[in-house]
């Protein structure tokens, strides 16, 4: 029931400011137990997706301004297919994110991160299989995360890895462009090393800014396809 109606306020089905039915008759309707009713509302309304009102009506909300990102997995792939909108402002808060954590991470750490981004890198140099070579990607993100030492970036950063990692298949030929280089990899973590804090913000952009620039180009190949 919880998915159920989940997925029914995020596809619009259920719009803000619609009231559900009450109790008793979600139970009939769906074929459940009130408890098994109450406890589902109970999730919703701890998701941000509904107001439940003691003796009134549930509502409702707008999840755009009362969720939160642990929606995210759910709005990435809608209906069977990945939604580009989603993935796009993913890679752009990465980007930005990314730009702030390696700049405190150069200013923090600098060289304590030497072993574990110098490990990373190898791990991704010697990994030819493109899928595999993001999951050691978000290894070297994660020891820049841990640099940081910023409890809000890392709890940032472990949702936006909860989002991608179940599509790092999908993203494949998107992420392709990043983390085949090597080069910029390496760029940054030497201006970590360094403890340069603008040379390690500007190489993390010129990293992730590849995966966003050649997403913008697919979708740019995808209208100009014949209909």
């Amino acid at each position: 029931m919880f998915d159920q109606l989940v997925d029914e306020v995020l596809d619009g089905e259920l719009a803000p400011g619609a009231t559900l039915p009450a109790e008793r008759q979600l139970a009939e309707v769906l074929g459940v137990s009130r408890p098994t009713v109450r406890e589902a509302l109970q999730r919703l309304a701890h998701t941000g997706l509904v107001e439940v009102r003691q003796g009134g009506a549930t509502t409702i909300r707008d999840f755009r301004r009362s969720a939160g990102v642990d929606m995210l997995p759910r709005l990435i792939l809608r209906r069977g297919e990945l939604d580009h909108a989603v993935i796009r402002s993913i890679l752009e808060a990465r980007l930005a994110m990314g730009r702030e954590v390696a700049g405190l991470a150069a200013d923090r750490a600098g060289a304590t991160l030497a072993p574990e981004l110098g490990e990373a890198l190898e791990k991704l140099a010697a990994e030819p299989d493109p899928v595999r070579q993001q999951v050691v990607a978000l290894e070297f993100w994660d020891h820049v995360v841990d640099g940081a030492d910023s409890i809000v970036y890392r709890l940032l950063f472990n949702n936006l890895r909860a989002v991608y990692e179940p599509a790092l298949a999908a993203l494949a030929s998107v992420m392709a462009a990043e983390v085949s280089r090597i080069d910029r990899y390496r760029a940054l973590a030497e201006a970590i090393h360094a403890g340069a804090r603008t040379a390690a913000q500007e190489a993390a952009h010129a990293l992730l800014s590849l995966a966003a620039t050649e997403f913008d180009a697919m979708l740019r190949r995808l209208e100009e396809e014949p209909q």
